[in-house]
């Protein structure tokens, strides 16, 4: 099913006259989309857990871990075939994980949780980071250079790999979820309240931008310093094309057979092109024109709320959610 993220297809305005052409380009450009797109296949894999994972990192087609409830942290070498339940050395709630190369990782936390790995995740240590603050959103640019964003507007730094984190001014009070950078200078955060901050010196500085929608935003994800997306509670979903200064609603309609619109609980694209979105009631919507149309993925395999989202390449991805859910999605050609 496709569905249009148009002004006009929201509003539900009838194709008048004046808007005939546009409507019709926009119908043409679906249908287009829909004969282009993909072969989608999703396969259950056995994460040997009953865990909520609420965080998931693809490196390659191979390698990946996922994070969740009771310091859960999952590993696999094979593509999926198995993971391995790894020693995290907390119970605490893991919500996020990120690595930097094929070695060097870090999981955040509830009550202010960092642990590290240099060694592909096999072994973890806790790191300081000065907060007793939840921590949600995790991101590594470089093996050095990271951020971590939290509770109570919290924002954490490093540039030495977690050795030292060092606060940012967030401006803000609300729940941070996610933080995204594409490079050392050029990143956004987003959070509780219709939080959205975006920062172009590293976050020295974090500017708030305002939508028109007090949503819960979950999550952020740019594909380059201009373009990004937003994704939060009951459908929202928002864009920017000048680096997070604007952000325009994108929702889409929730149709007869919708009782309301899913939490859309996180977004990633692995290529400017390329996007997905999973959330609530194993919903996944997929994009192949960078957002201008977006469409559902049917599976009938899961109905479970999908929290973490992860692509190491536009062929192959995780997402992973409730009760261990890990689902491997697999691009195949039109």
């Amino acid at each position: 099913m496709t569905y249009s993220s148009s002004i006009l297809a929201r509003a539900g305005l009838p194709c008048v006259v004046a808007t005939l052409v546009f409507c019709c380009m926009a119908v043409g450009a679906a249908l287009a989309a829909d004969a282009l797109t993909p072969h989608v296949a999703t396969t259950i894999q056995r994460s040997g857990t009953s865990a909520n994972l609420m965080g998931v990192h693809a490196r390659d087609a191979a390698l990946g871990w996922a994070v969740g409830t009771g310091g859960t942290i999952l590993k696999t070498s094979d593509g999926g075939k198995r993971w391995k339940s790894i020693p995290s050395g907390t119970t605490a709630l893991l919500t996020g994980v990120s690595f930097a190369d094929r070695q060097q990782g870090w999981v955040v936390g509830t009550n202010g949780v960092i642990l590290h790995s240099s060694d592909g995740g096999e072994k973890w240590s806790a790191q300081q980071s000065g907060t007793q603050s939840a921590l949600y959103g995790v991101f590594f640019l470089t093996a050095s250079v990271g951020w971590t964003v939290g509770a109570s507007g919290t924002i954490l730094h490093t540039t030495d790999g977690g050795v030292h984190w060092d606060d940012q001014v967030s401006g803000s009070n609300a729940i941070l979820y996610a933080v995204h950078f594409v490079d050392s200078a050029h990143g956004g955060a987003v959070g509780a309240l219709g939080t959205i901050l975006a920062t172009a010196d590293g976050g020295k500085t974090w500017r708030p931008h305002e939508t028109d929608n007090a949503a819960t935003f979950f999550d952020v994800f740019f594909t380059d310093v201009n373009a990004g997306w937003a994704v939060g509670n009951a459908g929202a979903l928002y864009q920017t094309t000048d680096g997070g200064q604007q952000w325009i609603d994108r929702a889409m309609i929730c149709l007869k057979t919708c009782t309301r619109p899913a939490d859309l609980l996180r977004v990633r694209f692995s290529n400017p092109q390329s996007g997905w979105i999973v959330g609530e009631r194993g919903t996944i919507f997929r994009t192949v024109d960078a957002g201008f149309t977006w469409n559902e993925v049917t599976t009938q395999m899961i109905k479970t709320t999908l929290y973490g989202l992860s692509f190491a390449n536009p062929a192959q991805g995780w997402a992973a959610g409730e009760r261990g859910t890990i689902l491997q999605i697999t691009v195949g050609k039109p």
